[in-house]
């Protein structure tokens, strides 16, 4: 089995059972995310230093514009995608096996958590893992304390509000509020 095997499955939203030789790597590549996690959660970093470990963690190149406050944590890290100009407080917690997508210019509170994977309902199958995307489009604004949950798309320019749990994709320049975050205003260009 191979990462890249994993994450077209995961990306195409296929289920991940439990018994499976993709379950069992998934838990393997989780192993290496802890691994990097503690490194960059064990201290103080210079920022130079914390992109380079968030670069190693994720899997790909990480922007100079991006600015990471640790701790953070991810329990995957290999299907995260950041943009630039992104700003992530301390805190924040990212399930990212079902794939994470932050765009340009988007400023993440401190304790934020993204979950990307559901398990199943059927207590026979609670080992299977039924991933979904997280898409947080460009200029957007996540509160302290806000859970994205999975498949959830956030439009560009727009404002989930401190402590909302967001279980439906939130338009375009929308503020969004509460549990079950709803649509309160608009934000003004």
């Amino acid at each position: 089995m191979e990462l890249t095997e994993l994450l077209a499955e995961l990306d195409a939203g296929r289920t991940i059972t439990g018994d499976s030789p993709l379950h069992g790597l998934m838990h393997r590549v989780s192993q290496e995310a802890l691994r990097l996690t503690g490194e960059l959660n064990g201290g103080y970093r210079e920022p130079e230093r914390v992109r380079e470990l968030l670069a190693l963690l994720i899997g790909k190149p990480v922007d100079d514009s991006v600015t990471l406050f640790p701790p953070f944590n991810a329990d995957f890290g290999k299907n995260i995608t950041l943009g630039k100009r992104i700003f992530i407080n301390a805190g924040c917690k990212f399930q990212d096996q079902g794939g994470v997508s932050i765009g340009d210019d988007t400023l993440i509170g401190h304790n934020v958590v993204i979950a990307t994977l559901n398990h199943d309902l059927a207590p026979s199958r609670r080992a299977d893992m039924h991933p979904a995307p997280v898409a947080i489009g460009r200029n957007v604004w996540i509160g302290s304390n806000a859970t994205i949950l999975p498949g959830v798309r956030i439009g560009d320019d727009a404002v989930v509000a401190a402590a909302s749990v967001v279980t439906k994709d939130v338009p375009e320049g929308a503020v969004v509020v509460g549990s079950p975050a709803r649509v309160v205003r608009t934000v003004a260009g």
